[in-house]
């Protein structure tokens, strides 16, 4: 799999680098060649999907158990290598940090991303949940069924959320960082949840610097 913090770690944009020469990535999928010793609930040959330290994109890795898991019958490798990251991410923040329940509201940048794809799709197993989404015009095609009102990430996309929403909404998730920061705190209800996890501004070099994030 290829994830944003791969770029990130390619330019140094995270504390405490690893020390070259290394072999990139974060999750992988494969078949199991050799087991562990006391390793139970797999089999030699099964197709997996896992995350690893670094090292996902060399031809055999290795890493520990519970972070392995099988892949149903009707997902190809292709597709449970781009998986664990988006998915794990969009699980936790919505289920685990910011307690999704039916009725809320989730205001989610870059939706046509791998996490924000995941976020919808994980949005929509919850009754009446609105998905309001920023991305790239060009995304706008192929996610517009996913998401329940999309905006374009360079328009002014707070009064329309507001003239939907005029209480704001419940959850924002923040990938972006730099000015949307300050959108998304003005769109947040009281006692609302707010998560920056991620700040892909800093690698496209809209904002250079988390010192830039903290003045917006």
């Amino acid at each position: 799999g290829l994830n944003f913090i791969d770029l990130m770690v390619r330019q140094g944009n995270i504390d405490n680098p690893p020390k070259t020469p290394l072999v990139p990535g974060f999750e992988c999928s494969g078949i199991v060649e050799a087991l562990g010793d006391s390793v139970k609930g797999f089999e030699i040959g099964d197709r997996v999907m896992a995350f690893v330290n670094y090292n996902a994109w060399a031809e055999v890795v290795c890493t520990p158990v519970e972070f392995v898991y099988k892949i149903p019958d009707d997902m190809n490798f292709s597709e449970a290598a781009a998986f664990p990251m988006n998915f794990v991410t969009a699980y936790m923040m919505l289920f685990e940090v910011a307690n999704l329940r039916e009725g809320m509201s989730v205001l989610v940048h870059s939706a046509g991303g791998g996490v924000g794809q995941a976020v919808a799709q994980l949005c929509s197993t919850i009754p009446n949940v609105t998905v309001f989404g920023t991305a790239s015009s060009f995304k706008h095609e192929a996610i517009k069924n996913s998401v329940t009102h999309l905006f374009d990430r360079n328009a002014d996309y707070v009064q329309e959320v507001k003239r939907i929403s005029t209480d704001g909404v419940d959850i924002v998730l923040d990938c972006l960082c730099g000015e949307n920061t300050g959108k998304g705190l003005s769109l947040l209800k009281p006692l609302g949840t707010y998560i920056l996890y991620g700040s892909s501004n800093m690698v496209t070099g809209e904002t250079k610097s988390f010192f830039s994030f903290a003045k917006s």
